[in-house]
């Protein structure tokens, strides 16, 4: 593929641009263009300012109105501002009179996340992956996009009686996308022999929004070095580490993260990826609860789950993590308006939390280590109820140490 679609080291300035729509109030718009901020960021780009539009559903040709997108042309000239990015897909033909207009480059918000994809990716894996994603998302955009393909094969011989360039590049891709996805069930192949391999060893997989602490944990209690730091999508590739809490060993894995409006054809490129996900035995779902959007992330992973992995039937532990970020504004004992999220304390959150996943959930620090033993112990007994399953007479190993656990939370 060719280059990155942001040049890091020049740091481009950009603007954001998003609707409120019939779909999205203005609440939501400002929650999808702070992530699409820090998406923008971990790209390397440095956002100077938003552009919102109230519209019933997004423009057609310029996906804003014909005002919106002169005020923004207007900002563009008087602040040497190279790219936009828009927080919806756009359509080709939106794209092409948008490029018109402006004279700038355009990024949707899938082309952002297509972008870092390809910077983060670092295995074989990975990047085979991501190239698959890139050409799913190029293939109905050849319209304007076709002349740097003729570079990538000879043209003699390769296009046939009355054949057009971009029938000639339409048919180069799908060549490319059937080789990837060789390549990847090939790939697929491989890492079932890897996990078949494993034994009957209990598995754990991570599971979360991007950007939740999930690497963080990992190193944690593997005791690994898994590179995390606080960008989207730090994680691509799947890392599995032998895990020992006390006398018990489980296999656990870190994975990609989701986020909002996850583009399809990306999802479906790593399926293989996720396939640690439909092959665990329990599945630690960590949410950052100092989010102020943290209950709707946890639906977004949940219906992904559910869609990719079918996911629904398996144990879930909830790990609220961030707790040392957490805030809240107690409400005026005289104000009788309905409570919201600002208002809510971590006390509460935790009480209804704990009621509603039986138990089954703990609210932790993984960067102060805060309650970090009362995690290992949920999964220690999570653990050992799948490992006396598979191997009964081990059960005895177990009795000092559920002894040495008994009267803690």
């Amino acid at each position: 593929m060719e280059d990155n679609i942001i040049n890091k080291e020049a740091n481009e300035r950009t603007v954001l641009v998003g609707l409120v729509t019939l779909k999205q109030n203005e609440a939501k718009v400002t929650e999808y263009l702070d992530e699409l901020d820090f998406l923008a960021r971990t790209a390397g780009a440095i956002p100077e300012k938003r552009f919102t539009q109230k519209l019933d559903y997004p423009n057609p040709r310029t996906y804003v109105g014909k005002g919106k997108l002169e005020e923004i042309r207007l900002y563009i000239e008087d602040n040497d501002i190279g790219l936009v990015i828009f927080d919806d897909d756009l359509s080709p033909k939106q794209v092409a009179n948008i490029e018109r207009e402006l004279k700038v480059k355009i990024l949707d918000r899938t082309s952002l996340i297509l972008d870092i994809f390809a910077k983060r990716a670092q295995t074989a894996t990975a990047r085979t992956q991501v190239e698959l994603a890139q050409y799913q998302y190029l293939l109905p955009r050849l319209t304007r996009m076709w002349t740097h393909l003729e570079r990538q094969r000879g043209g003699i011989g390769m296009r046939g009686p009355g054949e057009t360039q971009i029938e000639t590049d339409r048919r180069i891709i799908l060549d490319k996308i059937s080789r990837l996805k060789n390549e990847l069930q090939h790939i697929d192949r491989q890492k079932s022999i890897q996990r078949k391999n494993r034994g009957k060893l209990t598995r754990i997989a991570l599971v979360g929004y991007t950007n939740v602490g999930k690497s963080t944990l990992m190193n944690l209690l593997s005791k690994s070095e898994v590179f995390a730091e606080n960008k989207l999508f730090a994680t691509l590739d799947t890392t599995v580490r032998k895990v020992i809490i006390d006398n018990l060993p489980f296999l656990l894995s870190d994975t990609v993260g989701f986020i909002r409006k996850l583009p399809t054809h990306l999802v479906d490129s790593f399926k293989s990826t996720l396939d640690e996900v439909r092959e665990a035995d329990i599945l630690v779902h960590v949410v950052d609860i100092s989010h102020p959007a943290f209950e709707e992330q946890i639906e977004v992973v949940s219906k992904t789950l559910q869609e990719v992995c079918g996911a629904e039937t398996k144990p879930v532990i909830m790990v609220f993590n961030k707790i040392d970020a957490f805030t809240y504004t107690p409400k005026d004992p005289d104000d009788l308006t309905p409570s919201t999220r600002e208002n809510i304390s971590l006390e509460d959150f935790r009480n209804t939390w704990m009621a509603r996943m039986a138990n089954n959930c703990v609210f932790i620090s993984a960067k102060e280590r805060t309650n970090i033993d009362a995690l290992k112990n949920l999964l220690y007994q999570k653990a050992k109820e799948i490992h006396t399953e598979r191997f009964p007479y081990n059960d005895f190993l177990f009795q000092k140490y559920d002894e040495d656990y008994d009267g803690e939370e």
